[in-house]
């Protein structure tokens, strides 16, 4: 048995060790499986940029659910000047559903006073017209703030031409052997490369990848019986209906 990404020394090798011209193709392949079973999706922004940029910190290793109790809770403390101002245990214990808020809370807060000093203060469209080189830095230099978090603002609020890898994208995309494995930083970029500059097309499969991990390819016993990519699969190729938990190490054999 091999690892993900190797070549399997029997035949083809495994998608993930093929040229990044094949790997494009797959993705391309993988995009239009999802639409099929996800369909289109709307792109119109789910919240404002100031919205997406907190609830986004707040979701680091954090469900849905929690994120959004620990974001609702987070406001009743008042306006960004007030949480910014307000003592932060208070802000740790207002974020409490959210995992490490103890960690979060004073990088919520110091993010929170960087923006209002930055000009436009809490009104970020200034960073639909900046580079998206210099929109993702502007963004990663706040405290909290890293690559996933700036591409879902710039991709969901500004239709910017950037891939947010959260754990579902970097599992899915894994798995089939769209890149090879990496952490997810990496991911970020070798995605990117094999996808077209175009943000609906980003947008709708981003969501569908979301889908398909929460749904079908999840982090434990995913269901490659119902998948829709399996044939394709790197993963299923080399463990059929028993593919490991992701944080697994697949067993050498």
């Amino acid at each position: 048995m091999t690892l993900f990404g190797d070549v399997s020394g029997e035949g083809a090798p495994l998608n993930a060790a093929r040229p990044a011209e094949e790997r494009a193709a797959l993705l391309a392949w993988v995009k239009e499986r999802l639409h099929e079973e996800y369909g289109d999706q709307d792109p119109t922004p789910r919240r404002d940029p100031m919205h997406e940029l907190i609830s986004t910190i707040l979701s680091q290793r954090t469900t849905h659910a929690d994120e959004e109790a620990a974001y609702q809770e987070l406001r009743t403390l008042g306006d960004w000047d007030a949480i910014t101002l307000a003592p932060t245990e208070a802000v740790a214990h207002a974020i409490r559903r959210s995992n490490y808020p103890e960690s979060k809370a004073p990088r919520i807060q110091e993010t929170l006073r960087r923006i209002k000093a930055a000009p436009g203060g809490y009104d970020l469209d200034f960073l639909r017209d900046l580079p998206v080189k210099d929109a993702l830095k502007w963004l990663t230099d706040l405290p909290g703030v890293g690559v996933k978090t700036a591409s879902l603002v710039l991709l969901f609020n500004y239709a910017r031409p950037v891939f947010p890898v959260d754990t579902h994208v970097h599992r899915v995309s894994t798995r089939v052997g769209v890149i090879p494995r990496m952490g997810e930083q990496a991911a970020h970029r070798a995605l990117l490369a094999l996808l077209p500059p175009d943000p609906p097309y980003l947008y709708e499969l981003h969501i569908n990848f979301l889908s398909h991990g929460r749904q079908v390819c999840t982090w434990t016993r995913p269901k490659c019986g119902k998948c829709i990519l399996r044939e394709r699969c790197d993963a299923y190729a080399l463990y059929g209906d028993k593919v490991p938990s992701f944080s697994e190490k697949p067993a050498k054999g």
